[in-house]
């Protein structure tokens, strides 16, 4: 597998497995109908933030991460990524080489911590990946997701110093 910066061509592969991550509305705090423009403009980020691909031998698209400012002025040395792994690539190691690169990429960066401001407690696998990847929750948000299946459950704070 291969990690590389995106590229706008790269939309027609990535767009899929967004939409159907977020229109399944367990993971994402994004509109479950999300339009393709306005995702392009959420995900393909521009310098100095940064979108990547892994993709395998073939050039397929396996998953996707876009990593930036957390936030602005005095906090700006606090970085965030999103993460999508396409289905059928779940659970081969994409989204914890994704989750790697990020980390590099953010310390090669000068941040000092990253920090991701809504991950859903339901979603165990990638809360797992990230405590196994040294993050922690440093508080949850009661009822802050309304989940399709489970109702309306907690949304992890997870924050990592670099």
């Amino acid at each position: 597998m291969e990690i590389r910066d995106a590229r706008v061509d790269d939309w027609p592969a990535i767009w899929p497995i967004l939409q159907a991550i977020v229109a399944a509305g367990e993971t994402y705090t994004l509109p479950r109908d999300l339009d393709a423009e306005t995702a392009r403009r959420i995900w393909l980020l521009e310098p100095p933030d940064r979108t990547v691909v892994a993709v395998d031998d073939d050039g397929t698209v396996l998953g996707s991460a876009k990593m930036n400012r957390n936030h602005l002025g005095p906090a700006s040395h606090i970085a965030s990524a999103s993460f999508i792994v396409a289905p059928e690539h779940s659970g081969h190691g994409v989204g914890r080489a994704l989750g790697e690169h990020v980390l590099e990429w953010a310390r090669a960066a000068g941040y000092r911590a990253m920090q991701f401001n809504a991950v859903v407690e339901t979603n165990t696998r990638a809360v797992a990946l990230w405590r196994s990847l040294g993050f922690e929750v440093i508080g949850t948000l009661p009822e802050g997701f309304h989940h399709p299946v489970h109702g309306y459950v907690g949304l992890h704070i997870m924050h990592r110093r670099l």
